[in-house]
């Protein structure tokens, strides 16, 4: 082969690993972009833990908005809470009463989805680092 054509074909090969890599993280991101918001509507309108706490099930924003309120950081949740104290108080006008959910095996189950979502960002802050094992 010509060394041109040998050139081309290694840039090909190279784009297509780094375009197939990128093609993976795009999809890795959308299905936690998804599934995040996915387990939030099972615990809290399917399972009916809202119901079980003494608050109303959530619609779409709602839903995305409690689990990026669980998922993000704190100056995200200041952020979220900015938004909807002072952009949408609106929010706020229902009353609820809320109240320890009765304690089955639905409701563990409920707590235990949203457990997870809120637990997965705060994972790095537990890794050992090597100046914390001298």
């Amino acid at each position: 082969m010509r060394r041109p054509f040998r050139i081309v074909l290694r840039a090909l090969g190279i784009g297509a690993l780094v375009a197939g890599g990128l093609a993976i993280a795009f999809v890795a991101l959308l299905a936690v972009l998804l599934i995040g918001p996915l387990i939030f509507w099972l615990a809290w309108n399917v399972l009916d833990f809202a119901a079980a706490v003494g608050l109303p099930e959530l619609g779409f924003w709602g839903i995305v908005l409690a689990t990026l309120f669980l998922v993000i950081g704190w100056l995200g949740k200041v952020a979220i809470a900015g938004v909807v104290f002072l952009v949408e108080p609106d929010w706020f006008d229902a009353s609820a009463e809320v109240h320890w959910p009765e304690p089955t095996l639905r409701n563990f189950v409920a707590v235990a989805l949203l457990a997870l979502l809120a637990s997965r960002p705060h994972a790095h802050a537990h890794e050992r680092t090597r100046r914390d094992t001298v």
